[in-house]
């Protein structure tokens, strides 16, 4: 039988009374093994379970009695308790393919697993599953089931996953659909592969999958300056974003009447890129995708002038100085907000956009921003009292940049004191107001 390693025991959890300690082993929950956390949450979701323990090779029976989906406090080595399912694709755009080679080793593992779309979001392509796997997503309900879709021209699919085994998405989707499992549906869009007609083709078959098919969002394809011996992808141009726009448009309003709803969005980046007025809030319909930079923009600008309508009530006056980094490409309209702060309140606001050295001029987005490149563009700048930072520039659970540079060493460096912001327009508010 599969022994589970328990890492922690949280504090006064029902685990932690009945005297489960780190490094004991999870032998199995009302009497079945356990292969992975679906197992797992799917037994433990009862009022009375039963768990064998292994400690100190003596093998304890626990009888317990808890509230529905109650945890018990066990914490594992690993999140899934299994391995990840490893990416068996080559897209022709994956970004993790265009990393320089000292990139540490979570940023270079390509993850393909279902269990982690369930859990945290991720997308997966279908190409590594089979028809058990989808049995298991429909008999957990594990929904939604985030899918990068990519193209629903089968053929066009295998050539873009480089992938023989990517033939399958279509048959899974249907047979999610048919069980009641949500999905979101991602298309990473290439100029001269996935683009125009077949990107019509696309939305409009993934939209035959609603209302299951809750969302789909369309981003471009990123391209850093590690390119060598890879598929030759180019940027879009501005006046092709614009027809993507347009094109995209059509299909919406086409939606709306015939479902009620958009269904598919692109991201920002079309907009900004394209220097086209971003859509007003109401067309994104509850932000579906915003983990996908769709719309991310207009609801930040929402949630800014709220806060600015409410720190006016208060005749709030700074005569603070202090300095913002960001993208290049959100850049306009972090100064537009800047300049209402000072035009309202006093602040006297620096905005300084980074030059992406470290993955080349085409990467423009502040997410992918280095402690490096800001330091090189920072150095013998007026920074004011304090530097304000976003967190979506670093990893999820340390404060540290992409080239392993850490938040106190860039503030080290610098001189300066460095906070981190959650990227959100009422924070920003709020928080350079204090």
């Amino acid at each position: 039988m599969k022994k589970i390693l328990i890492k922690n025991v949280i504090k006064n959890s029902i685990a932690d009374e009945l005297e489960i300690y780190p490094n004991d082993y999870l032998l199995s929950v009302n009497g079945e093994e356990i292969v992975d956390v679906l197992d797992y949450k799917y037994h433990m979701s009862d009022e009375f379970v039963t768990i064998e323990i292994l400690h100190n090779d003596e093998i304890i029976e626990y009888e317990i009695e808890k509230e529905i989906y109650e945890d018990i406090g066990l914490v594992f080595e690993n999140e899934l308790i299994d391995e990840p399912k490893r990416c068996m694709n080559k897209c022709v755009f994956c970004f993790m393919d265009q990393l320089p080679d000292n990139m540490r080793k979570t940023l270079i593992f390509k993850d393909d697993d279902y269990r982690l779309s369930f859990l945290t979001g991720n997308y997966v392509t279908f190409s590594n599953c089979k028809n058990e796997d989808i049995d298991r997503i429909i008999k957990y309900r594990m929904s939604p089931i985030n899918i990068s879709v990519h193209t629903t021209n089968i053929e066009l699919r295998k050539k873009m996953l480089n992938n023989k085994n990517a033939d399958n998405v279509i048959t899974y989707m249907q047979k999610l659909y048919d069980n009641e499992i949500f999905m979101n549906g991602q298309i990473v869009l290439c100029p001269g592969l996935n683009d125009k007609e077949e990107l019509i083709k696309t939305v409009k078959d993934l939209a035959k999958f609603y209302p299951y098919m809750q969302s789909v969002s369309i981003v471009p394809v990123g391209l850093s300056k590690y390119r060598d011996k890879l598929y030759p992808l180019r940027p879009f141009t501005k006046e092709e974003m614009k027809q993507t726009i347009i094109d995209i448009e059509k299909v919406q309003k086409e939606f709306k009447k015939e479902l009620g709803c958009n269904i598919v969005y692109l991201s920002d980046e079309f907009y900004l890129k394209s220097e086209t007025e971003l859509p007003n809030y109401d067309e994104y319909e509850q932000f579906p995708q915003l983990e996908n930079g769709v719309g991310m923009v207009t609801l930040f600008l929402d949630e800014f002038n709220c806060a600015v309508n409410e720190a006016k009530k208060y005749n709030i006056k700074s005569n603070k100085e202090i300095s913002l980094i960001c993208g290049k490409l959100i850049k306009p309209y972090i100064q537009k907000c800047v300049d209402i702060l000072t035009k309202e309140f006093g602040i006297r606001i620096h905005v300084y956009d980074i030059e992406n050295d470290f993955f080349g001029e085409n990467i423009t987005v502040t997410g992918l921003l280095t402690g490096n490149d800001i330091y090189n563009q920072l150095k013998d700048k007026n920074l004011g009292e304090i530097t304000y930072i976003c967190d979506v520039m670093l990893k999820d659970d340390e404060d540290i940049f992409l080239d392993n540079m850490t938040v106190d060493q860039l503030s080290r460096k610098l001189k300066q004191k460095i906070i981190i912001l959650h990227a959100g327009g009422d924070i920003l508010v709020n928080e350079l107001l204090k």
